[in-house]
């Protein structure tokens, strides 16, 4: 809020508190990061104030607050209760989403935020009425723009470093730095601003940008006792046509390039999708042929991507770091590495320069313009710490020291060039980096992972703010050289057939989730040169009323507009719209389309002129159903090495609630699609025992040992649910 040196130090909430309240004056926008790295307690303690003080003027700013999972019947609760005992055991609710489920947030608080955990939010009236979508480069700035007086909070990791006291911004260094970066004008215009830091050391200590001072706080609560668990976010299946999605994906990624995937099931499909390719590759390339990705594809599998191994491999460069780029480094596809150096990454790029250093490989970077004719303290600096130039050695005036010896900086002199190749230069190159994230957020094994990784280990993934990681602007030379063929990969609700992309929201303008960075990844693609924007959308859906087509033929609301169109996955195939005119961008999504809608949209297509009277849907093209994709995968996943499994990367599930989970979502479909059907065949099993082999099932639902008539009739329910989906 003021110049400072050092923040304020508390180790009791109810003080922060009293210290915000204080400061503002009772009007507090209260900004928060996405998802991970919010503050329980603070957010709960300046809410209660809040919700008991109408005087204070609280607006609540931020992203995905995550919720524990919930239950509405007692057949759910037997289900999610022994989870959350389990996965989310020690973290708290925020108060204040519990308020906004039940429609009793007070009149004094405000909700802002920018993005929801997909479909939480499709009948929460606040919740819509205060989204706001903006792109997540946007979001500092527009949380700076609120027309009070700002609180930016969030947790953070801390650590000694060369006997000073560090912070990391660790889970969530995507808005820090966009938000520090307004602080002057903020001031400047006369709104207060403070920078709060509340310590949670089961966060991962992440480096890079992440790291910062306690000069970099004007508070910092920092007490174990307010410490919690990070809250996890389980593994979701992946079914067969996220697989086909994932298959298709890894053919288009070309080795030696970077990637951007995001979290769940298609992140994991592709993850590992692209693990087979570098550690099965026969099987990969067999796959490929089986399934006629070749014979379809292969001009620009070829051009584009590949099937080989990855001898060079990928870089990570992600808003969201997933635990999917953890399985693809331990899978040796995420390895290669970059740096923070324009004149070291060119090298590196073109092969001139490698990891292990020569004396001509330092010759050729030494000779660079940027570096001519007299070696700077900032170069010399810049390399060393790249490891161009041993530990040890300083610069001054001019000079390279080792100890008595001196060596000039002037490189025009090539005895002096000789005598600092001879003696100055390192083994190797220091401080690659194989990812660079934003925000993280994943399953408990993720944070095992990166908590239990040396700090040279966790070095290789640095957390950077959002304005770097989603865009060019700023240092465009380096991050074009190191998102080198960069792949982009999004997914997507709904395409029409002319190309234009729905997101985050429906036609009538309900808000699904938001706009995040996909807007930022889809310019980057085509800013960068060799870049490629892929987008995912899954071409049909199960409703109650039937399979329904995301493949359409137009759409009232509109994320990416078809003028940005690049490639679009389906489980069906790859349609490649980039430079197309409209008939063969209509005709490529057509191709990718369940087959049951192709007609339609082949005759709404033909009506508005958009494709030939006499056009015909290739034959090759004739037979995308479910069924097909699941029996040419079958033959792999007979293999007993675990190709295409629904968890390809383990749960943190039992088996029996897998089991579970899966009969008690059919029983729920056929129920709402086959009510009487269901209910007949539901009655007749409460005239019949209850299977041997349902035992651990109603175990684990509490109900092997009922006791009133409720009870027994939910255990045949569980029975009857496992039988119907051939489990017992």
């Amino acid at each position: 809020m003021s110049e400072h040196n050092k923040p304020t130090y508390y180790t009791d909430v109810t003080k922060v508190v009293d210290h915000i309240i204080e400061a503002f004056d009772k009007k507090i926008a209260f900004g928060m990061p996405i998802a991970l790295g919010k503050s329980y307690q603070i957010a709960n303690e300046i809410y209660r104030r809040a919700k008991s003080d109408p005087t204070i003027e609280l607006t609540i700013i931020t992203a995905l607050s995550l919720e524990k999972p919930t239950w509405s019947n007692d057949l759910e609760r037997r289900m999610l209760q022994p989870l959350r005992e389990r996965v989310w055991k020690g973290i708290p609710d925020f108060d204040y989403m519990l308020d906004l489920r039940k429609g009793a947030l007070p009149p004094n608080v405000k909700m802002k935020e920018f993005y929801y955990k997909a479909g939480s939010v499709k009948n929460d009236p606040m919740a819509q009425q205060n989204h706001y979508s903006s792109n997540y480069t946007h979001v500092g700035r527009d949380i700076m723009n609120e027309d009070c007086n700002v609180l930016y909070c969030h947790a953070v990791a801390k650590k000694e470093i060369d006997g000073k006291v560090c912070y990391s911004d660790s889970c969530n260094a995507d808005l820090s730095l966009d938000i520090k970066k307004f602080i002057p004008e903020a001031k400047a215009a006369g709104k207060k601003f403070l920078h709060v830091g509340h310590v949670n050391n089961s966060l991962p200590f992440m480096y890079g940008d992440a790291v910062v001072g306690e000069d970099d706080y004007d508070i910092i609560l920092d007490n174990p006792e307010y410490e919690t668990p990070l809250f996890s976010v389980p593994k979701a299946p992946v079914t067969t046509a996220d697989h086909m999605i994932g298959l298709h994906v890894s053919s288009l990624v070309q080795d030696g390039g970077s990637l951007q995937i995001g979290i769940g099931s298609l992140g994991d499909a592709i993850a590992s999708a692209l693990i087979m390719r570098n550690t099965a590759n026969a099987d990969y390339k067999k796959v490929l042929e089986d399934l006629g990705i070749n014979e379809k594809y292969g001009t620009l599998v070829d051009h584009i991507g590949g099937r080989d191994t990855f001898d060079e491999g990928l870089y990570g460069t992600t808003e969201m770091l997933v635990d999917a780029f953890i399985e693809l480094y331990k899978g040796g596809v995420i390895k290669r590495k970059v740096y923070g150096n324009i004149e070291i990454q060119r090298l590196v790029n073109e092969g001139v320069l490698t990891e292990t250093l020569t004396r001509d490989s330092v010759k050729a970077l030494l000779s660079q313009e940027s570096f001519q004719p007299i070696l700077k303290k900032g170069d010399f600096e810049g390399l060393q710490h790249y490891g161009v130039f041993k530990e040890g050695l300083t610069w001054d005036d001019y000079a390279i020291v080792d100890g008595d010896t001196r060596y000039s900086t002037d490189l025009r002199d090539g005895a002096n060039l000789d005598a600092i190749l001879d003696n100055c230069i390192g083994e190797s190159l220091t401080n690659g980096v194989i990812a660079h994230g934003g925000f993280f957020i994943g399953p408990n094994q993720f944070y095992d992972t990166l908590r239990n990784m040396s700090d040279d280990e966790r070095k290789l993934f640095e957390m950077t703010g959002v304005a770097v990681l989603n865009q060019l602007y700023g240092d465009e030379k380096l991050r074009t050289l190191q998102r080198r063929k960069a792949r982009f990969v999004n997914a997507g609700m709904i395409v029409s057939v002319v190309g234009n992309i729905a997101s985050d929201a429906l036609e009538n303008g309900t808000v699904i989730s938001g706009v995040g960075g996909q807007y930022n990844f889809v310019s980057m693609a085509h800013a960068i040169d060799d870049a490629r924007l892929i987008m995912m959308i899954r071409a049909v859906k199960e409703t109650a009323n039937g399979p329904k087509s995301n493949v359409v033929f137009n759409y009232g609301y509109t994320t990416v507009p078809r003028h940005l169109k690049d490639i679009v996955v389906t489980e069906y195939g790859i349609a490649d719209l980039r430079g197309k005119v409209d008939h063969e961008v209509v005709a490529a999504l057509i191709n990718v389309a369940d087959s049951r809608f192709q007609d339609e949209l082949l005759e709404k297509a033909k009506k508005a002129k958009k494709l030939p009277p006499d056009y015909e849907i290739p034959a090759e093209y004739r037979n995308n159903y479910p069924e097909v994709i699941a029996k040419r995968l079958q033959p792999f996943r007979a293999m007993g090495k675990k190709y295409f499994d629904v968890f390809p990367f383990g749960c943190e599930f039992t088996k029996e609630e897998l089991v579970l989970g899966r009969s008690l979502r059919e029983f729920k479909s056929k129920m709402d699609k086959q009510k009487i059907k269901t209910v007949m065949g539901l009655a007749k099993q409460m005239l019949t025992a209850v299977p041997a082999e349902a035992q651990p099932y109603l175990k684990r639902m509490q109900l092997d040992h009922p006791g009133d008539f409720k009870e027994k009739v939910t255990r045949k329910l569980v029975a009857f649910a496992l039988k119907e989906s051939g489990q017992i």
